[in-house]
């Protein structure tokens, strides 16, 4: 199936010529720019979206490499042939309101410029560059005791630049402040090309460089005179908050008791409309030697609100809220194993509606011990609607709650229903004495609507993120957001508050002139065109250069939804992880150790993550019906058009940009729990391939996978035959080049049915469970039933017999399920038809196992978790109520008294490395393994690890070969560098990647367990 696309589409309109475009490469190239830029649909596609409701398809993204790069591509861009093109920054795609969203040329520093380039503990600052993220930066300073304060719920992701562009805060900033506080100085580049150091210089250094020549002399000239001669005006029209104005911020430009200007403070919040930030020197700050979470827990939300101006009096360092929709979808989500004992009430009669997180920080035990005595006084009074409250005064308890926090913009959009909590007036500030009054009137206004929302926020800064349920596919979506944005703008303005508190203006700029006022808003137009006085930076956001007739950008801009309304209600429902991604953006994850997503650590290529992959799907299906195909139904359905189709297959790009994303993912499906809405990549990339192959060709590889466990198991009873056939250096030549693989594993000396025999006695067969099953005194549970997988019974048997050790000592009778096909590999490349009938005919098989009471167990984690996932999601209520558990789900059934019996008298340490999509979804797994374990004299210590990068198939194909060994880099090569004892682990494809690049061989727990047993 192939479709030619537009060369315009919505949102691309009145845009330089792609022509000028690509020569504008080309000099970029003979410049010497050594950076990326990408012109193809889909990676303009990637920089389409952020996390707000808007969408503009740039004309390029290019990727710096370097701060000379930005030099570069600036004087090439001043250059007269080139005056037509503008440029947007662009950090974390973590923005509410389309700050970086432009139909121009986005510039993505966050790919390259991540570098932390120094460190001074003495007069505690750091200097990054403008892509470092902050909780890698803060990883980074943890070590020497400091940390970077302005804290965000997307720290994980978020770039220090971004944070500069909209001087963002968070939690903590009635303490802490917000990042221009902590800015000494920024690394700046101007649309010339020049650049120049903004930071502090004294009203006479300012004036000196005003009465220079060139760029800087201008803007020091307008800064002094608009900062200065308005600073009356200023201060009356602003109000007095802790969330200051954000972007353009004149009154703390300078201080006058200090007489200074501080550039850096007019750039910071400026949405890389005057300068591109390429490096910051930022203050840092000691990390508090004591710290203490108190969850305060309310009957309603009022309540919560109303609570929080004698908190504040209390001393506390930060006050965090909750309503009652986010905790109920936080209660329906994994995470909520992980806090519930830190925040929910105890009480079977009370109902938990909303909650306060009261955190205390102090340098000494003395001084947190009498914040928190003030506190828990305050609690003793009589307080309305408090129903209790609880400590958390352990680093991972508190961690762990505000990673619930910080879950919360996600979770509205896994909001059940078409309607979807969305981001476009949830940053307002007012003072948090009338907050809660504020939030009454919000309340109303959203009510008379008919709309449900959550909120959550910091209500000590006055600040709560209010996300109205909107169907954004719906024309009268755009006429809600209109409508409430201008009724908010008044509500906020009626309070003595700030339209936005905390994440910028990019869409809602247009409420500047209404804010600041003529005057003013001349002001700000003025220092706009002493930045960039032909509009060429962010063009729209914010303000345009005085005497420009350019237009601001509007509320009512194109919106993802504009986009989305052209898919089929049909095709929406059946792609539906994909249409639902809300572009949170949590798949972008710094941290290593996060098993979501891999394939975008590896390759830092945001085509290759969950949102990447829910966005070219999303655009697919758009083209795909455009051409009159209908992805909802099968290949075959469509095959009326399948000639015409492929017709236009060698004029088409945008089919096979969108199948190499797709190619890239590992099928890991840690995106289908991890991902706050739950898209769940593997299962829209295999209806994807069905269609796709129904046009293309497949692979020798993808044939050798539909065949696998068909093939396997033969050549598994002639092991040395078939090792030698498999890898003598003419096979392993023409496994590399023809069929493109590598690293295949070696079938086991020793065969599945040799290891049985050596066993004959010690279990029975299926036939022998069903004799049995027809005794008067049959017992179900006296029997374990094992489900082979093609892995362990080709490749490692002797897991097997070490199954059977384990249950005989329990006194339970091991059945042996004959071997069939699980279909897992169908699934994963796309075979559904095929797959449909291997799972049909397994739980057939598995269903009349089930129906005896015996239970069912697997010793792969992939293939067994494939049971209770692709099976009920492509069979549905035709796949039957049987279940198959992991070992260790079977095994913590049982009273261990018999276990303490045999347990060593010398007490073993291992290290447990879980397989990723194990440990994402069955939480407990790695739990346990170290309770069942422990009962044997085995120490187990979990280790937080990402995937291994093998992942079935995916680490032997030679076109990912890189990219696995990569992702093996991050998290299991240093943990396994640093593991002095035995280590273990339980996904058969982690044991094979270790050997192959750790030169280390790993056991299966079971294994350990039945050593110790024996």
């Amino acid at each position: 199936m192939s479709v030619v696309l537009p060369v315009l589409d919505a949102g691309e309109i009145k845009q330089t010529p792609r022509s000028e475009i690509a020569m504008f490469a080309s000099a970029l190239k003979q410049a010497g720019f050594i950076g990326e830029i990408d012109i193809s649909y889909s990676g303009r596609l990637i920089a389409a979206t952020d996390n707000s409701i808007y969408q503009q398809i740039p004309q390029a993204v290019v990727y710096p490499k370097s701060q000379n790069d930005l030099t570069c591509l600036l004087k090439v861009a001043a250059r007269d042939s080139f005056q037509g093109i503008k440029f947007s920054p662009r950090g974390g795609g973590t923005g509410t309101n389309g700050q970086a969203l432009t139909s121009h040329v986005v510039v993505d520093l966050s790919r390259h410029l991540t570098h932390i380039l120094e460190l001074n503990e003495e007069e505690g600052w750091v200097r990054v560059e403008a892509g470092v993220v902050k909780d890698q930066l803060n990883a980074f300073l943890a070590p020497y005791g400091y940390f970077f304060a302005p804290d965000t719920s997307t720290s994980n992701r978020c770039t220090i630049g971004g944070m500069i562009a909209t001087d963002a805060s968070g939690q903590g900033s009635i303490v802490y402040g917000k990042t221009s506080d902590h800015v000494i100085s920024l690394r700046s580049f101007l649309v010339s090309g020049e650049s120049f150091d903004a930071s502090e210089v004294s009203y006479e250094q300012a004036r000196e460089l005003a009465n220079g020549s060139g760029p800087t002399a201008n803007i020091y000239q307008q800064v002094l005179a608009t900062c200065i001669g308005f600073q009356t005006q200023i201060r009356e029209k602003f109000p007095r908050l802790n969330r200051f104005l954000t972007g353009y911020d004149l009154e703390h430009a300078i201080d006058p008791e200090k007489e200074t200007v501080h550039l850096g403070r007019l750039i910071a919040g400026a949405e890389g409309t005057l300068a591109f930030v390429g490096e910051a020197k930022l203050r840092i700050t000691p990390i508090p030697k004591q710290k203490i979470l108190v969850n305060i827990q309310y009957t309603d939300f009022e309540s919560a609100l109303r609570h929080a101006p004698a908190l504040m009096q209390a001393e506390a360092t930060s006050v965090e809220t909750i309503d009652s929709n986010v905790l109920n979808l936080a209660r329906n989500d994994v995470i909520w194993r992980e806090v519930a004992e830190w925040v929910d009430t105890e009480s079977d009669d009370v109902q938990m509606n909303g909650i306060n997180m009261v955190e205390y920080t102090a340098h000494s035990e003395f001084e947190i011990t009498e914040k928190l005595k003030k506190l828990e006084a305050l609690l003793a009074s009589s307080q309305a609607g408090v129903c209790g409250y609880k400590l958390c005064d352990t680093a991972e308890s508190i961690q762990k709650v505000y990673a619930m926090r910080k879950k919360a913009v996600g979770l509205l959009g896994a909001t059940p229903g078409k309607a979807k909590p969305v981001a476009f007036v949830e940053d307002t500030a007012v003072p948090p004495e009338k907050l809660a009054d504020y939030i009454l009137e919000f309340r109303a206004l959203l009510d008379a609507r008919g709309l449900k929302y959550g909120m959550f926020g910091h209500i000590d800064a006055g600040v709560l993120h209010v996300r109205p349920a909107l169907d954004m596919t719906t024309p009268e979506s755009a006429k809600t957001v209109r409508e409430v944005s201008d009724q908010v703008m008044a509500l906020t303005a009626k309070y003595g508050g700030l339209m936005w508190g905390e994440h910028g203006k990019g869409y809602r700029s247009e409420y500047g002139p209404e804010f600041f006022g003529e005057q003013l808003f001349d002001e700000l137009r003025k220092i706009k065109a002493a930045f960039d006085p032909k509009n060429r930076l962010n063009p729209g956001k914010i303000c345009t250069p005085f005497e420009s007739d350019e237009c601001l950008v509007s509320v009512d801009d194109p919106k993802r939804g504009d986009f989305d309304r052209q898919v089929s209600a049909v095709s929406t429902q059946h792609f539906q992880g994909a249409m639902e991604c809300n572009g949170n953006g949590l798949c972008f994850s710094f941290d290593a150790s996060t098993p979501m997503c891999p394939s975008y650590r590896g390759t830092l290529d945001r085509r290759d993550s969950p949102k990447g992959r829910a966005t070219l799907i999303r655009e697919w299906l758009r083209q795909v019906e455009k051409a009159g195909y209908h992805p909802e139904r099968s290949p075959i359905q469509n095959s009326f058009i399948k000639r015409s189709l492929r017709t236009l297959r060698k004029r088409d790009s945008f089919n096979e940009e969108v199948k190499a994303a797709m190619d890239s993912c590992l099928a890991c499906k840690a995106c289908s729990t991890q991902c706050p809405v739950k898209v769940d990549i593997p299962t829209q990339r295999a209806k994807f391939y069905e269609h796709y192959f129904a046009h293309h060709t497949r692979s020798l590889k993808d044939q050798l996978v539909k065949n696998s466990e068909r093939m396997l198991p033969k050549l598994a009873r002639y092991p040395r035959l078939s090792n030698f056939l498999m890898h003598n250096a003419v096979s392993r030549w023409v496994q590399k080049t023809i069929i493109g693989y590598v690293d295949t594993p070696k079938f086991a000396t020793i065969p599945i049915e040799t290891l049985l025999k050596q066993s004959q006695g010690q279990w029975i067969t299926l036939e022998t469970l069903e004799e049995h099953a027809q005794r008067s005194d049959f017992i179900g549970d006296a029997y374990v039933a094992l489900v082979q997988d093609v892995f362990t019974s080709c490749f490692e048997p002797q897991l097997l017999a070490d199954f059977i050790k384990v249950a005989q000592r329990f006194g339970i009778t091991p059945v042996i399920l004959p071997f069939a096909e699980n279909g897992k590999g169908l699934h994963v490349k796309g075979f559904l038809s095929e797959f449909r009938e291997v799972a049909h005919k397994q739980s057939q098989s598995l269903q009349k196992v089930a129906a005896l009471g015996v239970p069912l167990v697997g010793l792969d984690a992939a293939t067994t978790l494939c049971y209770r996932d692709e099976y009920v999601k492509e069979l549905g209520n035709t796949r039957g109520n049987y279940q198959v558990l992991l070992i260790q789900e079977w095994l913590k059934n049982f009273s261990f008294e018999a276990l303490r019996t045999v347990q060593s008298s010398t007490s073993t340490e291992v290290s447990l490395l879980t397989h990723c999509t194990e440990q994402t979804q069955v939480a407990s797994s790695s739990r346990d393994w170290q309770e069942i374990l422990a009962m044997v004299g085995i120490q187990v210590r979990p280790a937080t690890t990402g995937c291994c990068g093998m992942a079935g198939s995916y680490g032997h194909e030679v076109t990912h070969l890189n990219t696995s060994q990569k992702i093996f880099s991050l998290s299991w090569q240093p943990l396994l560098a640093k593991a002095t004892g035995e280590v273990a682990a339980t996904g058969f494809s982690c044991r094979c990647q270790t050997k192959r690049f750790a030169q280390r061989t790993v056991s299966h727990p079971l294994s350990l367990l039945a050593q110790q047993l024996t």
